[in-house]
């Protein structure tokens, strides 16, 4: 498998990760305080992650000041704002609407990448924009049907500010210079996340009782410390460094299609020909970027060896 192939499949888990946690944090925060279930989420993450990183490398990863405050920016944009105002916005408005408004999260990390980066877009990248754009807006298209949620509006908002907060996650990895593992960043972000969180979870769990967590909810804390924070931290740290930015732009399309067919297998929800015409439109931007890559891998060799020529 190539280098190229690996770092796009590890995106892809990590979004479909990412995904299912829509389904497993609406009926997570339904049960506990959002504040005090992602306090315990990274908590726990933490505490599987911080012996891991020195079991597998020897000693806790230092980091500079600088690098220290590119991860502690991810902290505040993925773990923080992300998470408070995706799960808040879900709780006010549906999840179609979200769903159209989650499809601009691959053109937003694509033009951060155009003005932060200076990356060229191609014809291809553009089409693989275009193309998972479309298709996860059609998951939310529902002609006739009023607005689902006490506070669409607001909601609307919220999830839109999600969107904005997640590009900036995904892009500011970039912005690490020194050599940091994927494990030893996930530790980091985890630990950084577990501190943002703490005044407010900790406010919100002096109010609970043992009997308001239940097994389930308890169970669905651990997938989202384990599996989302933990692996899917990891899987997009290993990716975003070796890929460009649209790219991992379009892998992001994978999030809210993800989170459709866990809100199928997990909330019993209905997928009909909106949904399955979306995951087509996402393959279809995968596809697109994917040859527009090879592309600009074939003109490279081709200059190398007409200059060496």
């Amino acid at each position: 498998m190539s280098s190229r192939l690996k770092a796009v499949s590890a995106l892809l888990a990590a979004m479909v990760l990412v995904g299912s946690s829509v389904a497993v944090g609406r009926t997570m925060t339904a049960a506990l305080p959002l504040y005090f279930a992602s306090l315990a989420r990274f908590a726990l993450a933490s505490l599987v992650l911080v012996p891991l990183v020195v079991l597998v490398e020897g000693r806790f990863p230092r980091v500079s000041r600088r690098t220290g405050g590119a991860l502690f920016a991810q902290a505040v944009c993925g773990s923080f704002l992300f998470t408070a105002c995706l799960l808040s916005g879900l709780a006010l408005t549906g999840a179609a609407q979200a769903g159209v408004i989650a499809a601009a999260t691959p053109a937003a990390v694509a033009i951060l990448g155009r003005l932060l980066f200076r990356e060229r877009l191609g014809k291809a990248a553009l089409a693989g924009i275009a193309c998972t754009t479309c298709g996860i807006a059609i998951l939310g298209t529902e002609p006739g049907v009023a607005a689902v949620g006490p506070s669409p509006v607001l909601g609307n908002l919220l999830v839109l500010c999600a969107v904005g907060f997640e590009a900036v996650f995904l892009l500011l990895r970039r912005t690490v210079r020194e050599p940091l593992s994927p494990l030893a960043a996930a530790t980091w972000v985890s630990l950084l996340g577990c501190l943002l969180f703490l005044g407010p979870g900790l406010w919100q769990g002096w109010q609970l009782s043992p009997h308001d967590i239940t097994l389930k909810s308890a169970g669905e804390v651990v997938y989202y410390a384990l599996g989302v924070t933990a692996a899917a931290y990891m899987l997009w740290f290993y990716g975003v460094v070796r890929v460009d930015a649209a790219t991992a732009g379009v892998a992001t399309g994978m999030m809210p299609v993800a989170a459709l067919a866990f809100a199928a297998l997990w909330c019993g929800e209905t997928v009909g020909w909106r949904e399955m015409a979306g995951c087509a439109g996402v393959l279809a931007g995968i596809l697109c970027l994917s040859l527009g890559g090879k592309a600009k891998t074939s003109a490279a060799t081709e200059q190398s060896r007409g200059r060496a020529l």
